[in-house]
């Protein structure tokens, strides 16, 4: 991996996001004398801002990364409208609804594998935000930036409603946890559980599935839980962007993002990090789970009774 690199990623797992934009300022110096098309090469990899000014533009955000990615990074909207005459994100079709929500976004059009097919004259691809508008610490002041209506899953009132996710995309399955590491979940008396991955497989473990295809539509039904509990995937970001209690659950070597230590996350304050000690070994992490989410079942009970005395 290269050097400068390796002090990128450790600037911003240490919170020092003024010595990652000083990095990110030298590489973006020797990318224009270099000069060429900024759009080669697969899109994952393109480098798209060039330092063009963003005053009085017409600004087409690209969305070329994950879901997740497009969540995390779409809070930064209103700080490039405020600067920009016209502010047009191109993104995935099915985070279209929950985008054009956001403040400061003029229009959404959904990405595909053509080019965009509206006029614009600076363009930057989301995950260059942080550096293009010099973000400090105090990323996660913006929660929640994400909106969804409120859909109800029926289950009784005096039962602690937790939303899961245990797998992760297939290009990084040490991110997934074990269905047989959730199976004693389902036996934690007070606590009902929910499926939140379309697709999952639940065996026959006593898992209710309330997913969706669409996103805004699972965005509503964790509106009506009590707490979400995840791994590192699209579901975290979504979680947290709408300001929901939620727990992420962090393989040993996990994305720089979360940094390396600590149970807090500086872009979402309402999750809680739960972090694997050794590679593979969720055990701990289970642990964890489990008697927080009892302490929450028996706390909601707690307040049910004196509520109805």
């Amino acid at each position: 991996m290269d050097e400068r690199y390796q002090e990128w990623v450790g600037a911003l797992r240490a919170g020092r996001f003024d010595r990652a934009w000083q990095i990110s300022d030298a590489l973006l110096r020797e990318r224009a004398t270099r000069g060429g098309s900024k759009h080669d090469g697969p899109r994952r990899h393109q480098q798209i801002w060039r330092g063009e000014p963003f005053e009085g533009a017409r600004v087409l955000l690209r969305c070329y990364h994950g879901l997740g990615d497009t969540i995390q990074f779409i809070r930064f909207a209103p700080q490039l409208r405020a600067r920009a005459r016209e502010l047009i994100v191109w993104c995935q079709p099915n985070l279209v609804g929950l985008i054009a929500g956001v403040r400061g976004v003029d229009r959404v059009v959904p990405l595909h594998d053509g080019t965009p097919e509206v006029a614009y004259d600076v363009d930057i691809e989301c995950m260059e935000l942080p550096h293009a508008l010099r973000v400090g610490d105090d990323v996660g002041s913006a929660v929640p930036y994400l909106r969804a209506g409120f859909e109800p899953h029926g289950g009784r009132e005096d039962e602690l409603h937790v939303g899961l996710v245990w797998e992760a995309s297939d290009w990084d399955r040490a991110r997934s946890v074990p269905l047989e590491a959730i199976a004693p979940l389902t036996k934690l008396p007070g606590v009902r559980l929910y499926s939140l991955h379309p697709g999952a497989m639940t065996g026959a473990l006593p898992i209710e599935d309330i997913s969706e295809d669409g996103i805004d539509r699972v965005a509503a039904r964790m509106h009506g839980l009590d707490l979400i509990v995840t791994v590192d995937t699209m579901t975290a970001h979504l979680a947290g962007a709408l300001g929901l209690r939620v727990w992420t659950m962090l393989r040993a070597q996990c994305d720089w993002r979360w940094e390396s230590t600590g149970e807090t996350s500086r872009w979402y304050p309402t999750m809680r990090l739960l972090r694997q000690q050794r590679s593979g070994d969720w055990a701990a992490v289970m642990r964890d789970v489990r008697d927080g989410l009892c302490r929450l079942a028996q706390a909601k009970a707690a307040r049910r009774r004196s509520g109805e005395t």
